[in-house]
């Protein structure tokens, strides 16, 4: 088997064999063949595209490049949440504790971030004393015992991903839906949960900008897991402006614990309750249907059931519940820059990729994965699309711990605005629920 062939049979257009796919994907990960064939092949993949067929067959090498978790000690029906990526998004920090407390057990492996702000397991690490590594036989103790665990993902699941998604994001070859699919899902399925919620995310802030792409990437993800013999679930939701008011690591935690205390923004409200409700549909923790997952997801919240089961996670990982209660504990930043409005009228836009670019120049996201994140550093948006303003209006603060950085975000900041006259219309957030 010759690896130019390969490329230049997808190039041309043609449909690559398991074998041929497996040759390129086994070898690349184990060293055999270079990188600049591998991006070869992955541009000819994002220019010709690959087949449903050929798409299976991806994941499943990817998936089978490494070690596949088993949680079968872990009593119920496990379920699982990811979502493709955007700005401010904390949902997994409510989404989590609101399932648990209706008696989803959720173990979880999630990543770290390169780009806006950090991933999952930076934010959870901006707790102060919280750990995401455990052994395996603990981290199935901790589910048993308290319904969470959120761990950070090892280098020994889906290799092949790793090795993939580092050369496609230096060689602008990450928007191909083949590609997107079976990256993530390659890591789901190796990841031993027995049900996965997937919160697609389209707008100016998401891999996918429209929702026709949106609505195919979800499509094709809900497929390839149920072939794996997953329970899948699929709401496609808006990432045209930041979900909630925070965006950075220590912001957004904080952000999530006042939705966990019933207060907080709408928007990230309740498309964590949709989330929630979705988990515990699959998790057949609901005999009413969606109606009844929705009621128990919302009980579970306002109950203040969700904030003790949120409190009693951070706990059993090292972190000081008292975070819940003082927010001085969390890391401070040393300097603040406001963003105030130049021009009175409506915010017809808040563009959300301008705001994650904004936070990282702040500090709060990485360039490269040896970047160290400022677990301070963000953003407090205090206006969004659709609020009526005044010269000099808020609109929003930016904080970090580097001067320069924090005016740099600031100025970024302010390009995500756009000012004018008439109000636009409210635009929807949960646009479609695929299951």
């Amino acid at each position: 088997m010759n690896a130019v062939d390969i490329i230049n049979r997808k190039r041309l257009g043609g449909v690559l064999t398991e074998e041929q796919i497996e040759y390129m994907v086994m070898g690349f990960t184990e060293g055999m063949i270079p990188d600049y064939q591998m991006s070869a092949l992955l541009m000819a993949v994002c220019l010709k595209g690959m087949t449903k067929e050929e798409t299976v067959q991806l994941t499943r090498i990817m998936r089978d490049s490494g070690e596949t978790v088993d949680l079968s000690e872990i009593k119920g029906i496990k379920v699982d949440k990811h979502s493709t990526g955007g700005v401010g998004d904390k949902t997994t920090l409510i989404v989590a504790p609101v399932a648990a407390a209706c008696g989803v057990p959720i173990a979880k492996m999630s990543g770290r971030g390169l780009g806006f702000t950090g991933g999952t397991v930076d934010k959870m690490e901006s707790i102060p004393g919280f750990v995401t590594s455990m052994e395996r036989s603990r981290f199935i103790e901790s589910v048993n015992e308290t319904g969470i665990a959120v761990i950070g993902q090892t280098g020994h699941i889906a290799p092949a991903d790793k090795k993939m998604y580092a050369l496609r994001d230096v060689t602008g070859t990450t928007e191909s839906i083949s590609l997107i699919t079976s990256s993530i899902m390659s890591k789901k399925l190796a990841a031993g949960a027995d049900a996965i919620v997937l919160d697609v995310k389209c707008g100016s802030g998401a891999f996918m900008k429209n929702y026709e792409d949106a609505r195919e990437l979800a499509e094709w993800m809900v497929d390839i897991g149920r072939g794996n013999g997953k329970r899948m679930t699929a709401v496609i939701s808006d990432m045209e402006q930041p979900l909630g008011r925070a965006v950075g690591n220590a912001l957004e935690v904080q952000e999530a614990i006042e939705v966990l205390k019933g207060g907080g923004p709408e928007d990230i409200r309740n498309l964590s309750l949709g989330l929630a409700a979705e988990m515990i549909l699959l998790g057949d923790r609901a005999d009413g249907g969606r109606a009844n997952a929705e009621e128990l997801a919302r009980e579970a919240l306002e109950s203040g059931r969700a904030l003790e089961k949120f409190r009693r996670f951070v706990e059993n990982q090292g972190g000081n519940p008292d975070i819940t209660e003082d927010t001085a504990l969390f890391a401070q930043p040393a300097f603040a820059v406001e963003v105030r409005a130049e021009e009175a009228g409506y915010v017809t836009g808040l563009d959300a990729l301008q705001i994650g670019l904004a936070s990282q120049h702040a500090g709060a996201g990485r360039e490269t994965k040896e970047d160290e994140i400022d677990m301070a550093a963000g953003i407090i948006l205090d206006k969004k699309t659709g609020d009526e303003i005044c010269a000099g209006d808020l609109l929003c603060t930016v904080y970090g711990n580097d001067k320069e950085k924090t005016e740099a975000g600031a100025r970024e900041s302010r390009k995500a605005y756009s000012i004018g006259l008439q109000r636009p219309e409210k635009r929807e957030l949960i646009k479609e629920i695929i299951d």
